[in-house]
């Protein structure tokens, strides 16, 4: 039987390209979610976007390879967000973070 709770869905959209002293930044949040024990990080490359007045990024043929948009989505229960929304704080500069409330339906079967 299948049990619903109320979470959070966070999304992070930053830049390809974007980096937190050397790093590349969309791994570190990935490698960071993990050892904060965040349910689940997902991790999505855009074909097309921009931000502010910076210039739009598009994947045409001659683009294919520049800095792309990405967006980071984790789902997790509102205290879990709200532990990691300061290391997030600290390392997305040129991003935009936002939350919304999310109702998480857990599967038992896929938390064996």
């Amino acid at each position: 039987m299948e049990k619903s709770i109320d979470g959070i869905l966070l999304r992070i959209f930053i830049s390809e390209n974007d980096t937190f002293k050397g790093s590349c930044l969309f791994e570190l949040i990935v490698q960071k979610a993990r050892e904060y024990g965040m349910a689940g990080a997902t991790v999505f490359r855009g074909i097309m976007g921009y931000c502010g007045k910076n210039q739009i990024q598009t994947s045409t043929i001659l683009r294919l390879s520049e800095n792309m948009p990405i967006v980071i989505e984790m789902v997790d229960t509102k205290e879990n967000i709200q532990k990691f929304l300061p290391f997030l704080k600290e390392v997305v500069i040129n991003g935009l973070v936002t939350t919304e409330k999310a109702n998480i339906i857990i599967h038992p079967q896929t938390f064996k």
